[in-house]
């Protein structure tokens, strides 16, 4: 009675859907693009081989999967990887990291139908979702049809577990219906279990798994060198909106500046800005011209000038390079009320990290970080560049908390193995069909 009620308001919603993607096709046209896909429709032939399907829903379950799809990719040659997104940013990450040696599309949405479509056509062996993807049709259809679902690298807040809890009937039948549920802590194991999921496993997060892409670090040495080696470089990574107003404010304060300026000012600072969303980048730059500060775009690949202030990173694809290029990072979404994005990138390149006080997305990984002497958490802007001015100069404790970065990630590694284990597990149980 529950996906009852749920399909009727998916019925109600539809409309939106519609609107939705017209809203948000206004700052990215992808979105008007392979509309079909997000309801089941396909103009590619099925996969002649037999099917594994992982869902990543962005950019950053995406990354986080690097290290499994390698690794499925090497323990089952003859088997087709499928990854489903949400996003076109998802859709264009998967592109640069795997090309096409992977298939990918959009997962359809939850309405009974169209799942039904996507399977059918694609026939999975197997399928995974990872973090906190709950999508009752799919999972219940899956079940329906023998295909088993894991979810993996699962995490679940408090604040998750109680919007789920409030709808048990539906959700709890969805945890159910699961193969396999493996968390990244135990916290989150235990707040899975109360919602429904059996036998929940702990994995760890895929996320430490991470690997700095060779490409990449090189990259970031080349952009070092066009950025001045004799600069102090302030990456502020992946900011959602309203921080980068909060931080140009404090930065226009002490006039980030080259090293001819004056006492009173940070000697030698280049900040180097990335927003999350590539659809703001233009949004930001506007930012930056309001705040008086002397900019130049990454994308226009010139020599960074010494006068320039800032540079905004308006490329897809580089955060690697941003990170091996700098002295100190900022992750972004924590300022504000967004949960944090994954500080582990910067660790693993064994680069210093302040955080905000919101990392609840990456909860345990942020305590473990500051804990470790990686990381140090700050409680507003004003706060953060005051950190940064102490820290830039310091070379000896830049470098020890990169030290212990490097140390931090190595220690907790392994999830990926964990995973490959579960997945193996579940497909032997479920022989290859002609």
């Amino acid at each position: 009675m529950s996906r009852v009620y749920y399909n009727a308001l998916l019925w109600l919603l539809l409309p939106y859907i519609f609107f939705h993607l017209l809203w948000r096709s206004r700052r990215q046209p992808e979105y008007r693009q392979r509309i079909p896909e997000r309801f089941g429709l396909y103009d590619t032939p099925a996969p002649s081989r037999p099917v594994i399907w992982l869902h990543t829903v962005s950019v950053g379950e995406t990354r986080a999967a690097v290290t499994l799809v390698r690794g499925l990719q090497q323990r089952y040659p003859g088997h087709q990887i499928l990854l489903t997104h949400t996003t076109p940013t998802g859709m264009d990450a998967c592109q640069q990291l795997y090309g096409d040696s992977v298939q990918r599309v959009y997962l359809p949405y939850d309405f009974p139908a169209p799942v039904q479509r996507f399977l059918e056509h694609y026939r999975p062996r197997l399928g995974v979702l990872l973090e906190t993807e709950i999508w009752p049709n799919l999972i219940h259809t899956c079940h329906q049809r023998h295909i088993p679902l894991l979810l993996l690298n699962a995490r679940l807040s408090e604040r998750s577990a109680a919007g789920y809890a409030r709808f048990s009937g539906l959700t709890g039948a969805a945890f159910g219906e699961l193969a396999g549920v493996a968390a990244q802590t135990d916290d989150d194991a235990a707040r899975l279990g109360r919602l429904g999921a059996r036998d929940v496993a702990v994995m760890g997060n895929l996320k430490f798994d991470i690997e700095p892409p060779a490409a990449q670090l090189a990259l970031g040495a080349l952009l070092r060198e066009r950025f001045g080696t004799q600069r102090r470089i302030l990456l502020l990574a992946s900011t959602r909106e309203g921080e980068e107003a909060l931080l140009l404010a404090e930065l226009s304060k002490i006039g980030a500046a080259p090293p001819s300026t004056g006492s009173g000012r940070t000697e030698g600072l280049l900040v180097v800005l990335v927003p999350r969303h590539p659809q703001r980048f233009d949004e930001v730059a506007a930012l930056i011209e309001q705040h008086g500060l002397r900019y130049q775009h990454r994308s226009a690949d010139q020599p960074i000038a010494p006068e320039t202030q800032v540079v905004l990173g308006d490329s897809m694809g580089e955060m690697f390079a941003y990170y091996a290029a700098c002295d100190l990072a900022y992750i972004g979404g924590s300022l504000l009320k967004f949960g944090g994005q994954n500080l582990l990138e910067a660790c693993a390149v064994g680069k210093p990290v302040l955080l905000g006080p919101h990392t609840y997305n990456f909860a345990q990984a942020a305590e473990l970080a500051v804990a470790a002497g990686a990381a140090q958490r700050v409680q507003d802007a004003a706060e953060l560049i005051l950190a940064a001015q102490a820290l830039l100069p310091d070379t000896a404790k830049l470098s020890e908390m990169g030290r212990c970065g490097l140390g931090f990630v190595a220690a907790n590694q392994g999830a990926t193995a964990k995973a490959q284990t579960l997945i193996a597990e579940t497909l032997a149980r479920r022989p290859v069909r002609p």
